[in-house]
């Protein structure tokens, strides 16, 4: 039999070189996404063929061998585009799922962060703020949560085991317990921090967000969750949404511990069990039994599990596990305290709400939008074990909640409640000629003395038309003239540029001020 040809030909071949895919996009599909990004391009010893990297818009890096750039003109452009990059001196877009904030977004993050603390200042609560940097073992508890494979951790210089912080409430701990015989209870804190989780990038998801917290310390009563939640509402209603926007869905861990205390389910197995059923929204049922299953829990025991997360209302708790239980008394008082407070219409009884964190052990919580478009807008709950666990001789009482910045924002624009909010300063002082800036520094410097945010013409001359497209820009209520004629008297013109040209505004459109006077 004669021996096979070989094929010598190493011209690129569509049916040949068709590219395989690692993953489930084919390479149109990823050509089409504008959020996808090619990060790598390499060709191969055989002349013509590439092997190209992209990462994905969830954030996920998928690669394909063997591909022709000539039959993918948009392939082609992006590696020309990629070629040019490497030689530049750095990369322009910010690190995978973080963000910057150029002057329109900083405008808009101010603007939030402004509304958080005015909450938080409403309710009494007083602003505090630790290292973005931490112990890696503030975090790595053993419960299975997610968040102790998400830490952006590393071991520094000094060989310390060290993470970005993931959240909050362990640095609350820490500060706490630093500072626990200075202290008098109970306690109020807030802050807005950063927090950094390695996590698959989504709507309203990101590697990197900001986080208003607000803690109550020292209160074993539920009137520290009916404050909580009051101030949540609060928010909402300062940003313009309507119970019939959002709702916040009460819970309580209590409730699955007291029907799965009698089966035999330990503390110990409790709250992996809390963070699985967590992944309930997130995860097929499927999924999640298996996940149970492997916590060594009978299908009685999940059957039950089940059937208790369906519970939507006091009465059926109550019939269930009897209306003298202490989580039933517990809830039947917050409820009342929430009708006290007066929006009794923003919350809705939901058993299968426990959180993802181990350390949780009472009553949680989660905001939600009513059409079901986003992820958790905001979430929290009791933790009154967390203390002890990190070292203190007794338990201290605790709750609080964690607000994150991206999901609220989508939410926002969804309802058309983003304002507009443009550049905005008080005067720019104009300088009619290099000889007279000195005397324009000294008009714009009496302005600012006085608290008015003053900007000053520093390009030399500009025309007029320039000067008042640049203070368009930049927002200016006033333009102040620095030029010869107004000066020799000791005065400056003032042109009020946000006043309609009407016939009243006629002598306050534009007007000659004495120096002196300003």
């Amino acid at each position: 039999m004669a021996e096979k040809e070989q094929n010598t030909d190493h011209r690129p071949n569509e049916t040949q070189q068709k590219p395989k895919i690692t993953q489930g996009q084919t390479l149109d599909q990823i050509l089409e996404d504008p959020n996808s990004q090619l990060i790598d391009a390499k060709e191969t010893k055989d002349k013509g063929l590439w092997v190209v990297t992209f990462r994905t818009s969830n954030g996920k890096k998928q690669t394909y061998p063997r591909v022709n750039p000539s039959l993918h003109p948009v392939l082609q452009n992006k590696i020309a585009i990629l070629e040019k990059t490497k030689v530049s001196a750095i990369k322009t877009q910010p690190c995978i799922g973080t963000r910057d904030f150029p002057p329109d977004d900083m405008r808009l993050r101010n603007w939030l962060f402004d509304r958080y603390h005015t909450v938080a200042k409403t309710f009494g609560f007083q602003n505090y703020d630790a290292p973005i940097l931490e112990s890696e073992t503030l975090y790595t508890r053993k419960a299975g949560e997610d968040i102790t494979n998400q830490m952006y951790n590393f071991v520094d210089k000094d060989n310390y085991a060290v993470t970005l912080r993931p959240e909050m409430t362990p640095s609350l701990a820490r500060l706490v317990l630093k500072a626990q015989r200075e202290l008098l209870l109970p306690l109020r804190w807030y802050s807005i921090p950063q927090c950094w989780r390695y996590e698959d990038i989504s709507r309203g998801r990101r590697r990197e967000h900001y986080q208003w917290n607000m803690d109550i310390i020292g209160v074993t009563s539920v009137a520290a969750e009916a404050e909580l939640l009051s101030s949540i509402v609060t928010f909402f209603k300062s940003v313009g949404l309507k119970s019939t926007d959002v709702g916040i869905k009460v819970g309580s861990r209590k409730v699955l511990q007291k029907v799965l205390e009698p089966l035999g389910v330990t503390n110990e197995k409790f709250a992996p069990v809390c963070v699985i059923v967590d992944k309930l929204d997130k995860l097929p049922p499927e999924e999640v039994a298996n996940q149970l299953t492997n916590l060594n829990l009978s299908n009685d025991v999940i059957d039950t599990i089940t059937k208790t997360l369906t519970i939507k209302n006091l009465e059926e708790l109550a019939s269930i596990v009897g209306k003298d239980s202490e989580v039933v008394k517990e809830l039947e008082t917050l409820f009342k305290l929430i009708e006290g407070y007066g929006f009794k219409d923003w919350i809705i009884f939901d058993a299968s709400i426990v959180r993802g964190l181990a350390y949780y052990t009472g009553i949680v919580f989660e905001a939600f939008d009513r059409e079901g478009q986003l992820r958790a807008i905001c979430g929290g709950g009791r933790y009154d074990k967390l203390f002890s666990l990190y070292g203190s001789n007794k338990d201290i009482p605790c709750c609080g909640f964690g607000f994150g910045d991206c999901v609220i924002i989508e939410l926002l624009k969804v309802k058309g409640l983003l304002p507009d909010l443009k550049p905005k300063i008080d005067d720019i002082v104009i300088v009619f000629n290099e000889e007279m800036r000195p005397d324009a520094c000294k008009v714009a410097q009496k302005l600012r003395d006085q608290g008015r945010s003053v900007d000053i013409q520093l390009i030399p001359k500009k025309k007029i038309g320039w000067c008042f497209s640049y203070a368009d820009r930049v927002g200016a209520e006033r333009a102040v003239f620095v030029a010869p004629d107004e000066w020799k008297q000791g005065k400056v013109r003032i042109k009020n540029l946000r006043l309609p040209d009407t016939e009243e505004n006629k002598d306050k459109k534009q007007m000659d001020i004495l120096f002196q006077d300003l």
